[in-house]
């Protein structure tokens, strides 16, 4: 009897390219021997759901029994391939149609090899630290989530800065007037932390990030803080600030003034598979297209020196 093997396929309904990009990929492991499942709400009536896929409801179990989760996208797209893999341990395998797409694993031109890879189960599997947050008022939860980049506290309205009180370890840091802050794991520490001023962390590194978005006052820097740190952001009470939580840049709930967040190391970690062993290094000079080769060379006398 031959071996049961399927992946769970997503991709962005509204992107003709990225359609076309999936319906290959299906067609390529259909005649491979691995069954691909990709979600019925959104793709039943698209080219990718005319192939040889069957059409799954997208539920709290669509992922389950699944060998990997392959998401054709940029990030956004990633992420929510986490969210469907969150509790079923399957990995997730990025192909990047986006712009940075840094979540991503491989790019467009790539996606054939990928393919190979997938079918020869020639890939590896990397964990990554993932956050969980709680938010509550006057000691009543309002919400629950978790996020694989960052948690955000940012202000509801452009006319109000937030007043926040930020707290290490039981211990209260700092009070800021700010536009927000980001705490972070080193995965998230090249997306929304690094735009507001957080260091770029390297993924093998154990830390969380706290990251003030345009804090008014004398002691608002990024700070790098352990793994097994609690984090807690409190919405000053009598203020006129409401603020919104956000999960991912994907999740968001209201908060009043008086709400407090709690941010913690998640005990379960998003897996991510990994087609090759490149260093971290090589995805951030691509990424960012840092000019290593160029300054060097300027630097040996090439004409611009």
């Amino acid at each position: 009897m031959s071996e049961d093997r399927h992946v769970l396929l997503l991709t962005h309904p509204g992107r003709p390219e990225a359609l076309e990009v999936a319906t290959r990929v299906a067609e390529r492991l259909t005649e491979a021997g691995v069954r691909v499942r990709v979600p019925d709400g959104e793709v039943a009536d698209t080219i990718l759901g005319r192939c040889p896929v069957a059409l799954v409801h997208e539920g709290e179990d669509v992922a389950d029994g699944a060998e990997l989760i392959v998401v054709l996208g940029g990030d956004g797209t990633i992420l929510r391939g986490a969210e469907l893999a969150r509790g079923s341990r399957v990995p997730v395998l990025g192909v990047n149609l986006g712009h940075v797409g840094f979540l991503a694993e491989v790019e467009r031109e790539d996606v054939d090899a990928t393919v190979e890879h997938i079918v020869s189960r020639s890939y590896s599997v990397e964990e990554r630290m993932a956050l969980d947050v709680v938010a509550t008022l006057d000691g009543r939860e309002i919400a629950r989530s978790w996020a694989l980049n960052e948690v955000t506290v940012e202000k509801a309205s452009r006319e109000r800065m937030l007043v926040l009180t930020a707290e290490i370890d039981g211990r209260p840091l700092s009070t800021w007037g700010c536009d927000g802050v980001v705490m972070a794991t080193p995965t998230g520490s090249t997306a929304y932390a690094f735009s507001a001023g957080g260091p770029v962390v390297w993924p093998g590194v154990e830390a969380m990030l706290v990251v003030p978005i345009s804090a008014h006052a004398l002691f608002a820097r990024p700070l790098v803080v352990a793994p097994t740190s609690d984090l807690a952001v409190d919405l000053v009470p009598g203020t006129e600030g409401h603020g919104v939580l956000w999960c991912d840049g994907r999740r968001a709930v209201d908060l009043p003034p008086g709400s407090r967040i709690e941010v913690s190391r998640s005990a379960e970690p998003v897996r991510l598979a990994r087609l090759n062993s490149s260093p971290f290094t090589d995805r951030l000079v691509a990424k960012f297209d840092l000019s290593v080769h160029g300054w060097r060379g300027r630097r040996q006398g090439e004409p611009g020196a």
